[in-house]
């Protein structure tokens, strides 16, 4: 399936042929224009931006075209004309130097800038920083804005000793000094963070000493028991865990009923025109060269105003291959290239809260490498944040595997999500459940998001830890119908890595929660502290012990044709049957709730494979098994799947 499954949105706003200079005029036209900016400043800002553009040397419709959308964005003549392709930054910055007859400083040097915490508001709003020579005096490189230019031109003229160490930059120069300034304090701060000023989110201690000793005296306890009462326990354990596991599959039971029974919702948004909030993207990359054409071209197709979108590509700092390959595309103005430094654990949830500081947007998506957003989903988030709730935090899109045809592994791993992203995460929203959120494609407000710590450095499975501990701090998850398209992996080696991760990080999000189990009740409420228990407990114990249940049920059948005919023990009947309904159950709940989200297109792609379905499940089970190990060898490892561009067959 090609990747431009949709047409492009709102092509008529952007629809502007890009440019490398300023436009030229006459020079009797620039010496006009500029008597005319050195006269008296215009109380209104967008004249007053008009006129400093004109004695710059831009046409009047070209202007009055950027005023235009100004007035349908809510931003300035300025923004546009420099997030609209048609004049780079260092080319209208170079020119209102020489309109001031200042110098224009195109590189700043990060060793001039003197780091400090405050530094980091100048990634949002770049306008001023100092810079520190050794061997002359501090100089001050600004930004002006158009609209107050005449006031700075002013004052020049009747002060000029203002201007001696005063110089002119772009916002870009400025943020690369300051991102190189800051990355070792910024690094640091990105990895102790979290675990510095609220230890009990952090999965960077994976066992806590209370849980280590539990864990400890349950193995020992355990072994001892099967030591000396060997039937007794193994028949214990048998009824906890085939107990366990059904109610499990009750949970996903329920969201099979409810998507039976109720509608699908409907898309609950609307394009009203009007000036929309600034919205930030952020995508982290490792070793992504051969998809960043694809990825680009996604994000461009986007349904936001270029003015009010800010989108971080956010790569790691010795990845020299994918920072090449994304420069040499050379990415439009709203794009920035964000280098994160090797410290710490090599983990995205790292890549993206070192990135955090730098959100300039209300609202902020996170996208993978591979992804294929609906371009109205920014759109519907949107509408949604503001007629949820205040306490509405996250919303999670759906996300769609769009290879399900390429392999057995492809298409169950298609029934997988479409059970998981449209069958149960809806029902657990409904019921204002913790969700435990996909990698990718989920929407927060800036705000909160920066308030709860950001991610988890350490945590592997960061997306299920943000929506649990947003979800504990009394903030709450629904989900989006505007969906994102994935590849799913194709190769055993690359599902199983990637699995094993996943499952590895939902240990340790469970670790990490359960430390205070009476807290987590308590800031959870009982109903969803049972359904955490089921989503992620549950889901660890059926993956884990799901070859068990074949053990299970050959003892059992082997146990009633041993016994006579007349007298077969009811214990034995009774765990043979829930055996049996647990594993038949768990694989008929699996195919309805999977296939029953999907639309016909998506069942054809399935076909048949679907009877694949128990040995999927036995090769998740290696996947959770292999997670246990890692979790105590290299817990803090990110398994990196590779990611290739969209077929095109």
């Amino acid at each position: 399936m090609r990747f431009g499954e949709y047409p492009p949105q709102g092509s008529a706003i952007y629809d502007d042929e890009p440019a490398t200079s300023l436009p030229n005029g006459s020079s009797d036209g620039r010496q006009a224009n500029d008597q005319e900016f050195r006269g008296e400043a215009d109380p209104d800002p967008a004249e007053a931006e008009a006129a400093v553009l004109a004695a710059l040397g831009f046409s009047k419709p070209m202007i009055a075209r950027m005023h235009e959308r100004a007035l349908r964005h809510g931003t300035s003549i300025e923004a546009e004309l420099l997030r609209s392709g048609e004049v780079r930054e260092e080319a209208y910055y170079g020119a209102i130097a020489r309109l001031l007859r200042l110098p224009f400083i195109d590189t700043i040097d990060p060793g001039l800038v003197q780091d400090a915490m405050t530094l980091d508001s100048q990634l949002i709003r770049p306008t001023m920083i100092r810079l520190a020579h050794r061997r002359r005096e501090p100089e001050t490189v600004i930004v002006p804005e158009a609209a107050r230019l005449t006031e700075l031109a002013a004052a020049l003229s009747t002060m000029p000793m203002l201007g001696r160490n005063l110089a002119i930059t772009t916002p870009g120069a400025i943020r690369k000094a300051v991102w190189a300034a800051g990355a070792g304090r910024r690094g640091r701060e990105t990895t102790n963070g979290l675990f510095e000023r609220q230890p009990a989110f952090s999965a960077r201690t994976v066992l806590s000493g209370e849980q280590g000793f539990f864990a400890g005296a349950l193995v020992a306890g355990t072994s001892a028991a099967f030591l000396i009462i060997p039937v007794v326990t193994l028949f214990s354990l048998h009824i906890i865990l085939s107990l366990t596991y059904l109610a499990s599959l009750l949970l996903r039971l329920t969201a099979l009923a409810l998507k039976m029974h109720l509608p699908s919702p409907a898309t609950r948004f609307n394009l009203k025109a009007g000036p929309l909030p600034r919205y930030t993207v952020m995508v982290a990359l490792y070793r992504e060269a051969p998809v960043v054409g694809q990825l680009i071209a996604c994000l461009e197709r986007l349904d936001w105003p270029h003015t009010l979108i800010d989108i971080k590509l956010v790569c790691e700092d010795d990845d020299a291959e994918t920072i090449a390959a994304l420069t040499a595309l050379e990415p439009g103005p709203q794009f920035e290239i964000v280098t994160v430094p090797p410290i710490g654990p090599r983990t995205k949830p790292k890549a993206l809260t070192y990135a955090l500081s730098s959100a300039r947007g209300e609202f902020l998506a996170i996208y993978d490498a591979e992804d294929r957003p609906h371009p109205l989903q920014l759109r519907e988030a949107h509408a949604t944040f503001v007629n949820g709730p205040p306490e509405l935090a996250c919303l999670q899109a759906p996300l769609i595997i769009a290879n399900a045809r390429k392999s057995p592994l492809s298409a169950l791993f298609s029934l997988e999500y479409s059970a998981l992203f449209r069958g149960l995460l809806p029902m657990l929203a409904r019921r204002r459940m913790p969700l435990p959120l996909g990698g990718t494609s989920n929407h927060f407000k800036t705000e909160i998001l920066k308030k709860v710590g950001g991610w988890d450095p350490y945590n592997v499975t960061e997306d299920a830890d943000m929506g649990l501990r947003l979800y504990r701090l009394g903030y709450r998850s629904d989900v989006l119908t505007c969906q994102t398209l994935e590849d799913a992996p194709v190769q055993i080696s690359v599902w199983m890595a990637q699995r094993a991760r996943w499952y590895k990080g939902w240990l340790q999000t469970w670790l990490v929660l359960m430390r205070d189990p009476a807290r987590l009740m308590r800031e959870m409420g009982l109903p969803a502290f049972v359904t955490f228990q089921l989503m992620v407990g549950g889901m660890l114990i059926s993956a884990l012990l799901h070859p068990l249940i074949f053990v299970f049920l050959w003892l059992g059948a082997s146990a009633m044709l041993d016994a006579p005919k007349n007298d077969l023990p009811l214990g034995v009947v009774s765990l043979f049957v829930m055996d049996f309904v647990n594993i038949l159950g768990s694989y008929l709940i699996f195919l309805g709730l999977g296939v029953g989200s999907m639309i016909d297109h998506e069942k054809r792609q399935i076909g048949w494979r679907w009877v694949m379905v128990p040995f999927y499940w036995l090769m998740i089970s290696v996947a959770a098994w292999r997670a246990v190990i890692e979790l105590k060898t290299n817990p803090f490892h990110w398994n990196k799947t590779p990611h290739a561009p969209t077929s095109t067959d």
